[in-house]
């Protein structure tokens, strides 16, 4: 007969009544978050519970609950205050832009992965990536599903207060934080014209873009799916601590999956890059420039929103801030009229609307055919 000692079955006892604190906070709070109570928090329990907040605040920027957001924060304090201050703005602008759109989001669905933890059971540190899949529909096609996904690298405190665990400060790259506003966009107009739109035939596509895609989809960090890691292509260095990805991803996206050679100009090497490889700005003049690519369409959201509908996978789009250009997002794809889909470093971006985040008066858009 098998025996089992009493410290291994005192240990799965245990082990059973944390699990069923958190299902209990579940099923029971409904939209309230409560707090993990054990004296010692596993990397699990936090992670588990991290995610209930991240849910719990998705849930409440698709319902516009206020009270529900600001239950998660401690707001007396002045980051607390802060990073809910940011929240409202960023709820008020998903509804903003879903209006413009004329799109429902159905479901925010965040997936959680710690990277690190240090505290105690009265406040916590946490350094974590989101995953996060939003999920849409058009108005007049209530059952076809849209998904996008956004990664977000998040340092997060968390303090209990009088037994809750809130967030007392919050740090992450919000793609939505390059711009938050919509007030000169003409939403009636611009909706009515999308809504006449119908789903692309990408079945021509050149073997050379397909496989330039596959390569964004896989190598676009948090934003990726699980099966890849969430990790950028090790081969190449992250310039997100020098200031941006983007055009890097962009270089690698058109080297390794488009096959482009490299040039004296347009180069990576185990010693670092060009100019163009790296930098927005240059790389879109190389780009052109250099006959590899061509201009569909520039200007403001208004002038360039109905050439988009020529965009495909493979392309790109150039974001431009007072003269400047400092984004690049590669075309991946579109949605079921049609819309073009971007992919992206910096903030990590996969399939998601290419003007999502980027609503500003003062940003204009290049919208570039590459030549393949």
């Amino acid at each position: 007969m098998l025996m089992v000692k009493p410290w291994k079955f005192i240990k799965f006892k245990q082990f059973k009544i944390k699990i069923l604190v958190i299902i209990l906070l579940f099923i029971c709070l409904g939209e309230s978050v409560e707090a993990a109570t054990a004296p010692d928090i596993s990397k699990e329990d936090i992670t588990s519970y991290i995610e209930m907040i991240f849910q719990n605040r998705n849930k409440a920027i698709l319902t516009e609950d206020i009270e529900l957001i600001e239950s998660i924060y401690d707001i007396d304090t002045q980051y607390g205050a802060w990073a809910f201050e940011y929240e409202i703005r960023k709820m008020k602008y998903i509804r903003n832009w879903a209006e413009k759109q004329g799109v429902k989001f159905i479901d925010i669905n965040p997936k959680v992965v710690v990277k690190s933890i240090k505290g105690n059971n009265s406040n916590i540190s946490v350094y974590l990536l989101c995953s996060t899949e939003y999920k849409y529909v058009y108005e007049d096609q209530p059952d076809i599903g849209n998904m996008s996904r956004i990664g977000t690298y998040h340092n997060l405190q968390l303090v209990n207060k009088n037994g809750i665990w809130v967030i007392a400060k919050e740090w992450y790259k919000d793609p939505f934080g390059d711009s938050l506003n919509l007030e000169n966009i003409k939403a009636s107009s611009i909706k009515a014209y999308i809504l006449t739109q119908n789903q692309r035939d990408y079945s021509g596509l050149s073997s050379r873009r397909i496989a330039a895609v596959n390569y964004a989809n896989q190598y676009c960090g948090a934003a990726s799916e699980e099966q890849y890691g969430y990790k950028y292509n090790k081969k190449y260095r992250d310039y997100n601590p020098m200031g941006g990805d983007c055009a890097n991803f962009a270089s690698q996206i058109l080297y390794e999956g488009g096959k482009f050679k490299k040039t004296s100009g347009w180069n990576y090497d185990g010693s670092g890059a060009t100019g163009p490889w790296l930098n927005a700005d240059k790389f879109k003049r190389y780009m052109v420039n250099s006959g590899r690519a061509s201009v569909i369409a520039y200007g403001s959201y208004d002038q360039v929103y109905k050439a988009s509908f020529k965009l495909l996978p493979g392309d790109f789009v150039a974001y431009e801030k007072k003269g400047d250009i400092n984004h690049i997002s590669v075309v991946s794809g579109a949605d079921s009229k049609g819309y073009s889909l971007v992919t992206c470093h910096n903030s990590d971006r996969n399939n998601v609307p290419w003007d999502l985040g980027w609503s500003n008066k003062d940003i204009k858009f290049w919208l570039v055919r590459v030549h393949y």
